[in-house]
Formats: C-alpha cells, structure tokens, sequence
C-alpha cells in the first residue's frame, strides 16, 4: 500500500499516517537524530533514531510517514498533546506527504 492510498483521517485499517513534529540531536549519543511522527490529533506519536554515519550519508525526512498502528505510542501530555497536533496540522496544511523537509 502505498501512502497515497491512507484515508485523509490519517489511517485505514493497516497503517496510520503520520506527520513530522519534532526533529532533534541526541544529548546522549554524537550523530544520532530523533525525528518524531505524531497524528493529526496529536494523541499518538512515533519516535525514529537515525545514525548520521557521515556527511555523504544524506537520507531525506518526508513531511509524513505510513507507520503500523502497533508501532504508535500514546501522548499522555495534554500540553505536548497539543502542541503535537498544532505541527502535525501544520506540516499537513503545508505539504505533501513525501514533501522532504
């Protein structure tokens, strides 16, 4: 399935749409990003770490991923909660999904 066959909702029975939120360095490991996926409500997220091997490893971050729901994490803070769903709504309003920001 492709992410263009997700529902505008975000998901569908297989797969959960979610948007860019937050992108960090590590404090604790050098090279190590932390990219956080949220859904439009801001209510589930997904934490990926990447290693940046070396300046030639360049890897594109699309504005949106396709994730499996049993991957997602619960937002248990109503303040990040929020503010997860301000930039997930954002990145939608402003991007296509495989838009590389």
């Amino acid at each position: 399935m492709s992410s263009s066959d997700v529902s505008d909702d975000g998901s569908d029975d297989d797969t959960v749409r979610v948007w860019l939120v937050e992108r960090t360095y590590s404090d604790d490991e050098q090279n190590m990003v932390i990219l956080v996926y949220a859904t439009i409500d801001g209510d589930r997220y997904f934490r990926k770490e990447r290693a940046l091997t070396s300046f030639t490893d360049v890897r594109e971050t699309t504005a949106a991923i396709v994730v499996d729901p049993g991957n997602l994490g619960r937002v248990e803070d109503p303040a990040l909660r929020d503010r997860y769903s301000a930039e997930a709504s954002r990145m939608a309003a402003d991007h296509d999904p495989d838009d590389v920001v």
